[in-house]
């Protein structure tokens, strides 16, 4: 049996379909569809130089790789790639494979650190120790079982607070790009960034073929988007929590579930039997507001940094 890799083929119906079902037996619990796949790769930034990979073992897709630089952070040199092999297929090189070819890419566009998620499983942990990499921090991945649980009963909005959904915002999109970055940088995270280009916001998150304007739930104070939650949804019945924030001037009041709940449940009327999320160890609030819907961790992944030169 001979293992390669190469780059995913752009406009290749095989390849797309066959990357988006690699990443979703790997990792059930985040929504993949071959139509996100060639977005993110048609739409993504120049300056992130994302290329897809493959490793093929005789004609069967078997491993992905997905690498690219964090062009909108202040501090160059940093690099991402993210490697994850079809369960069955392990132990047959293809993750060292994509993990060297992803590593000269990035090392050859100017990299110097290089940051990766591992499942937080010890044959992962290992292979990445193995290449040099040192443990960061992790993040849990959670699931709702929306069909079959219960979720908190629905209340009005207070006094000045009103309730909206994404495609209320369809003509001007603009007050939730800038919620999202505010909100986006006082997430925990590795690496700072710069969160203020609106067209590049526009083309990979508002236009984005998971994003569900329709579920997406915005809380307004005095008519100004002050919290939301921003839906995912694949053709079928999986949700997904894209992100849930609340602006500074506003926390403490209880919008970021009140958003979310209002999500929860529109996305259980309209039949989506389960939902997932993601949160940062280190994210206690959030956490705990997951908790209060009754979110259970069904994976942890922990992120790996390694220095370059």
């Amino acid at each position: 049996m001979t293992v390669i890799v190469r780059e995913l083929r752009h406009g290749d119906p095989v390849d797309t379909a066959g990357f988006a079902r690699i990443r979703q037996q790997a990792l059930p619990f985040i929504l993949f569809t071959p139509e996100s796949v060639t977005y993110d790769l048609e739409r993504a930034h120049p300056d992130a130089h994302r290329v897809p990979l493959l490793a093929e073992e005789d004609g069967e897709l078997i491993g992905t790789a997905q690498i690219g630089l964090v062009h909108d952070s202040p501090e160059p040199g940093q690099g991402s790639l993210n490697i994850y092999v079809r369960p069955g297929r392990t132990g047959r090189g293809a993750g060292s494979l994509l993990a060297r070819a992803a590593e000269e890419r990035l090392a050859a566009l100017g990299a110097t650190r290089l940051h990766t998620w591992v499942l937080d499983e010890p044959r992962y942990r290992a292979f990445a120790e193995k290449r040099g990499y040192r443990a960061a921090r992790p993040a849990h991945f959670l699931r709702l079982d929306l069909a079959n649980g219960t979720l908190p009963a629905l209340r009005p909005p207070p006094d000045g607070v009103e309730l909206r959904t994404g495609a209320d915002f369809a003509d001007d999109p603009r007050p939730l790009f800038r919620l999202h970055a505010e909100t986006l940088g006082d997430e925990p995270g590795d690496v700072d960034r710069e969160f203020t280009d609106y067209d590049a916001w526009l083309a990979e998150t508002w236009h984005h073929p998971l994003l569900n304007h329709e579920l997406t739930s915005v809380a307004l104070v005095d008519g100004g988007p002050a919290a939301f939650s921003a839906a995912g949804t694949d053709g079928g019945t999986r949700y997904a929590t894209v992100m849930t924030g609340t602006g500074r001037a506003f926390r403490g009041r209880g919008l970021a579930k009140l958003a979310k709940n209002d999500s929860l449940h529109r996305a259980r009327a309209a039949g989506f039997t389960e939902a997932f999320t993601g949160n940062d160890a280190g994210n206690v609030p959030m956490l705990a507001i997951n908790d209060w819907f009754g979110y259970e961790i069904c994976a942890t992944e922990v992120m790996y940094v390694r220095d370059l030169g």
